[in-house]
């Protein structure tokens, strides 16, 4: 068929008000979710919390695997075994190496309990200690015929590394009711205890509330649809979650030497996720939009997923040519990007000026997916500009920090003054009495 090209997204000079406009658009598509999504969501886990397992195997027959029943909704060892006969090598060593380099990363955000003496007859400090339970949700991909594996080792390691006892994995079954081998070899390969053969919003509230077979967690994390995000933000505070996750997005700040083929293949690695997806371009030098843009139009055409990435690329993409690199990282801030390419010479003398943004990739072979799949840091960060206040998954979502405290009589008697006149300022007397009835 040779080089098919689509038509795709605009040239914007920044600043300008079409700019402005577009920009707007782009960071407005956000988190939003209908009313009546919330409805729907609300009853099923309702239903599921007071059903349980009958409520759960009657979603997961409607939806995904017609014949599944109660008895086999966990996966045996003996389905873990056949899995590991049914992959091929090269899987098992690129999954090896994808998770020793997360483990590695990983292993760095430990925390440690720590203890202070330094005010004469106290002692304070910090207990660190992971959650009991964590769930982790995994996305079928089209029935398990493209199986999320990246997603069982970005919940399941930092899971695994703070010392949570017990890891539970959900993911839809095929059809079949089977679960992909691959993801049952990447599920053994980082310690997930058990994995059951549930999704959705309904797989969200097993985990919340449990049931006669999935006992209910501690924290759940990872990525899915938008019942999978409406319950997780719907059962936080029952237990805690990572993120609300909404559509992927990148943001490229590129110079006039930068390779305008690769640009155009970074943003399509996102722009191919979902037609919400967002893709946006800075860049200094107006034949790098334009050479950026030609190369977009013949690669979206190449693309088995190009009616997903051109409904994302004209609807939230840009391409925006900017003053200098200082204003180009002024936008990106504001944008608060999932993930932020900087494809310029020497990016790290331009970190100082980066506040917001979920990942930063530096140079022209940090590609995002090398992020997605084989770093180390973990690829679930913030989107929709919760990067502004939000972090990429870790180990610190799985763990609880309890302070410790201790007083002598005498420290006591030091500071009872103070502490009684500032429970009086309060209007607490019974506070201020708590402390005088010791003196």
């Amino acid at each position: 068929m040779g080089d098919q090209k689509i038509a795709v997204m605009k040239i914007y000079n920044y600043p300008s008000k079409s700019a402005e406009a577009r920009i707007t658009a782009i960071v407005n598509r956000g988190l939003r979710f209908q009313k009546k999504d919330f409805l729907t969501v609300t009853r099923i886990l309702e239903d599921v919390r007071k059903n349980k397992d009958r409520a759960l195997i009657r979603y997961v027959n409607q939806f995904d695997a017609p014949g599944l029943t109660g008895e086999t909704l966990a996966v045996t060892k003996t389905e873990f075994d056949q899995a590991a006969k049914q992959v091929d090598r090269a899987f098992v060593r690129s999954l090896h190496r994808s998770a020793d380099q997360i483990e590695s990363f990983h292993r760095q955000q430990l925390e440690k309990s720590w203890i202070r003496t330094d005010r004469p007859g106290i002692v304070l400090g910090q207990l660190v200690t992971p959650v009991s339970a964590a769930g982790i949700y995994v996305p079928g991909g089209k029935g398990g015929t493209t199986p999320l594996v990246s997603s069982v080792l970005m919940g399941g390691i930092p899971a695994r590394i703070a010392g949570v006892k017990r890891i539970a994995m959900v993911t839809p079954p095929m059809a079949d009711g089977t679960v992909n081998p691959h993801l049952l070899v990447a599920a053994r390969k980082v310690g997930v205890d058990a994995v059951y053969k549930v999704g959705s919003a309904w797989a969200v509230a097993a985990l919340a509330y449990g049931t006669e077979t999935i006992a209910k967690v501690d924290v759940i994390v990872g990525p899915g649809n938008i019942y999978v995000t409406l319950a997780k933000k719907i059962v936080a505070g029952t237990v805690g979650i990572d993120i609300i996750a909404g559509p992927s997005e990148i943001l490229i700040v590129a110079d006039g030497r930068a390779d305008p083929d690769f640009i155009a293949a970074d943003l399509l690695s996102q722009a191919e996720h979902d037609v919400l997806a967002s893709s946006i371009l800075l860049t200094t030098c107006p034949k790098m939009a334009a050479a950026v843009l030609e190369a977009l139009k013949t690669q979206t055409g190449r693309l088995a997923r190009k009616d997903i990435a051109g409904q994302a690329l004209r609807k939230f993409g840009a391409i925006l040519v900017v003053p200098d690199i200082a204003a180009a990282l002024e936008l990106a801030n504001r944008i608060a990007p999932e993930h932020l390419e900087l494809q310029i010479e020497n990016p790290f003398e331009y970190l100082g000026g980066i506040r917001n943004a979920g990942a930063v990739f530096l140079g022209p072979y940090a590609t995002e997916p090398v992020g997605d799949y084989m770093a180390g840091p973990n690829h679930v960060l913030p989107t929709a500009g919760t990067a502004r206040f939000a972090s990429a998954l870790s180990v610190a979502a799985f763990i609880k920090k309890t302070s410790l405290i201790y007083y002598s009589e005498q420290a006591f008697r030091r500071e009872a003054g103070d502490i009684i006149r500032l429970a009086e300022i309060e209007g607490l007397d019974a506070h201020a009495n708590a402390v005088k009835v010791r003196l």
